[in-house]
């Protein structure tokens, strides 16, 4: 697992807009006065109210360069003036929604071309619930929550491909989703599972450790220990049997190494 790439801030999803704010901020630390942050409103139904909040929460922070980007079509995708201001953008955020939407809008595009190429090219990635979850190639678009772990409710699609090598959950512990990300794993025991708390992120540095920051914690599951499982025996709504899992969980403070996953305790200071 490799990246010569940028940075990802991958968010759980309800993070803090109104005070500390503290994953937020990341974004006034990582762009300076004259750098473009750019927030993309595919995956919400209500683009201009979550732009317009978004924008404040931002400026607020001291980003003195804030952009709303709205794509709600594939032709939106396309246009010139629109991929010329990711092209721009030292940072780009995607709000949360439905995952799919950006998916299924931005997929094979230019748009798309773009943001691939602002992380290649060293750039800053942000983004929060649906916008955290299409990161990773294969993402989890549904799944019951507060459930055990069963085969046939868990339902994935390829997400943008920014993060190699894991599938991220959000909203985790507060929707009950240890079950769902666990049996994602079990399907494919070389990938890491990332449940991430609400108000709880992320941050991958380019070479391939993360850090935990918010108030929460992330879940991982490395499925590379698995003994054996039921997984490919069970019939439809089955309970999920898995032996020899490794599961960490991690506040603020702790990290993990990807290319010998291991977790990293981080020196005491602010995030």
């Amino acid at each position: 697992m490799e990246n010569n790439c940028g940075y990802l801030v991958i968010i759980g999803g309800a993070e803090d807009k109104n005070g500390e704010s503290t994953i937020l901020k990341q974004a006034s630390e990582m762009v300076s006065q004259n750098q473009l942050l750019t927030v993309l409103t595919t995956a919400t139904e209500t683009p201009q109210e979550t732009g317009n909040n978004y924008y404040e929460v931002f400026t607020r922070l001291g980003v003195k360069n804030v952009q709303i980007l709205n794509i709600n079509t594939r032709d939106d995708a396309d246009d010139t003036q629109n991929c010329d201001l990711i092209e721009k953008s030292r940072c780009l955020f995607m709000t949360g929604g439905d995952q799919l939407r950006i998916t299924s809008i931005l997929g094979g595009t230019r748009a798309y071309h773009e943001i691939k190429k602002l992380y290649e090219n060293g750039g800053i990635i942000m983004g929060t619930s649906a916008g955290a979850s299409v990161m990773s190639s294969t993402m989890i678009v549904q799944g019951n929550d507060n459930e055990p772990a069963r085969k046939c409710t868990l339902k994935m699609a390829p997400g943008l491909g920014l993060f190699n090598g894991v599938i991220i959950d959000q909203h985790f512990d507060q929707r009950g989703r240890f079950g769902r990300l666990l049996c994602g794993v079990a399907e494919n025991p070389d990938v890491l599972g990332l449940g991430i708390d609400e108000d709880t992120a992320v941050k991958l540095f380019p070479d391939m450790h993360f850090e935990i920051i918010g108030t929460n914690a992330v879940t991982i599951i490395d499925g590379k220990t698995i003994q054996c499982s039921n997984v490919s025996e069970l019939n439809p709504n089955e309970i999920l049997a898995i032996m020899g899992v490794t599961v960490h969980v991690l506040p603020q403070g702790y990290g993990f190494n990807l290319i010998n996953r291991k977790v990293l305790r981080i020196k005491n200071e602010e995030q």
